[in-house]
């Protein structure tokens, strides 16, 4: 800008080759540039969700917008608000697990076991777990987060054009949930980490269906590097997008594979190790790339790494009860179907009732209204498919929680996407989002 001797201080202004230039003797720069262009203080808004099939849920963005960049984006959570916490609070301990695995539903085996910690934390029992439940613990959460990170490259490769990448994701997850309905009669939400133990064995058919699993996925993991690596254009919506480096992951508290794939080797597998982790031999993934492509292929490798880890579990996998020896807390884990495939078999009623009238009392008791646990608070964290699950459980020695909150991955890292989003295209909030992986049940819990 220019300042001349003139009387008129909102003199015209003039195109040059370097933009428009204005000359002025005073006044506000605001009015002035206002008066000249009447569009100067538009903007455009646009509200992308709750509705929207690439905000993975009912998330909602608010996107400010100059042209086709984002000058703005705010983040607007809570449309799939269930209550899940609160609920807690009014059942008991054995029932809260039905409750938190529908929170992270597409991982919910990391739900149940973060809570079923902090439950045994809270009763001293940590120890007496028996081996096999842990081992059948880890092995299912591994196999939990390959089928939840299928579904990331099943869903983010459809909302960056590669269709294919949506089939074959979702055709190898549906083999995980088969081995999930053998070992606990459901596919999803299964409530079958339980406090103490697990709510019944792995049966012979899903270990079956795990060796077949082992023995076919390596071959499918080169199928999705060899479909999406080298393609030009996954490699142009994926590389330099959406950047986040270590520095905005601690200050915003990101974890999980957001995390790693900016360098930091941060997994509390291996930092905060829990469920007999440090004894299994597995490496942590980590990029430098900062990006989306580095967030592809850290969960790449995640998945590798999950596969090692499943293979060591099905080696050491000994007979052995499932459940805690204690039978003040022990849920009944060995339950026969009847003939109606409903109730329990008659065989199993009559064995309960024929052992004497006390244990039928306490079994009664124990189904009904639960076990007390000892007053006091703890926090456990593992980590889960999307980064640290934390269970903060409040006892006031009661039979059920006075307080349980959980601190989802999905919810914390979802603060990044201003930080990844603003000043970038509008499409790559398309690419930054799925990148974070976030799963709204989790978040509005």
């Amino acid at each position: 800008m220019s300042r001349t001797e003139t009387s008129d201080q909102y003199a015209d202004s003039r195109d040059t080759t370097e933009g428009r230039v204005f000359t002025v003797t005073g006044g506000d720069w605001e009015s002035i540039t206002q008066a000249v262009d009447p569009l100067s203080q538009e903007r455009l808004v646009v509200n992308m969700g709750p509705q929207h099939p690439s905000t993975h849920g009912v998330l909602r963005l608010v996107l400010e917008l100059e042209g086709e960049t984002v000058t703005e984006a705010r983040v607007v959570v809570g449309y799939l608000h269930t209550g899940i916490e609160k609920n807690l609070e009014y059942r008991n301990w054995t029932q809260g697990t039905t409750f938190v695995t529908r929170a992270d539903y597409l991982a919910p085996i990391f739900n149940e076991t973060g809570y079923c910690l902090a439950v045994e934390k809270l009763l001293g029992i940590e120890e007496q777990i028996p081996a096999r439940a842990n081992t059948i613990r880890v092995m299912m959460m591994e196999l939990n987060r390959i089928s939840s990170h299928l579904i990331w490259l099943a869903t983010t490769g459809m909302e960056l054009g590669a269709l294919t990448m949506m089939i074959f994701g979702f055709r190898e997850r549906e083999k995980i949930l088969d081995i999930f309905e053998s070992a606990s009669g459901l596919r999803m939400n299964m409530a079958y980490v339980r406090p103490g133990g697990l709510a019944q064995d792995l049966p012979e058919e899903g270990l079956v269906k795990i060796k077949q699993f082992l023995k076919d996925m390596p071959g499918h993991l080169r199928e999705y590097e060899d479909l999406l690596s080298g393609s030009p254009i996954w490699q142009e919506r994926t590389q330099g997008v959406a950047y986040l480096d270590v520095s905005g992951c601690l200050a915003l508290g990101v974890t999980g594979p957001v995390l790693r794939s900016a360098g930091l080797a941060w997994d509390l597998r291996k930092t905060m190790p829990y469920c007999g982790y440090e004894t299994y031999d597995f490496d942590v993934a980590t990029h430098n790339g900062a990006d989306v492509w580095g967030r592809y292929m850290v969960r790449l490798e995640e998945i590798r790494q999950s596969l090692r880890i499943v293979e060591q579990c099905v080696e050491r996998l000994e007979p052995g009860p499932v459940m805690v020896a204690d039978k003040k807390i022990a849920w009944p884990a060995q339950l026969a179907l009847g003939a109606d495939g409903l109730g329990n078999s008659l065989n199993h009623v009559k064995h309960i009732m024929g052992q004497s009238m006390e244990s039928l009392i306490h079994h009664f008791k124990l189904v009904t209204e639960g076990f007390r646990v000892p007053a006091g608070q703890v926090y456990t964290a593992i980590e889960a498919a999307r980064g640290e699950l934390g269970v903060h459980a409040v006892s006031e020695g009661g039979t059920r929680p006075h307080r349980v909150h959980l601190r989802e991955p999905s919810f914390i890292n979802l603060q990044a996407i201003p930080a990844m989003a603003e000043g970038a295209l509008i499409a790559d909030v398309i690419a930054g989002g799925a990148s974070l992986d976030p799963v709204m049940g989790g978040c509005d819990r």
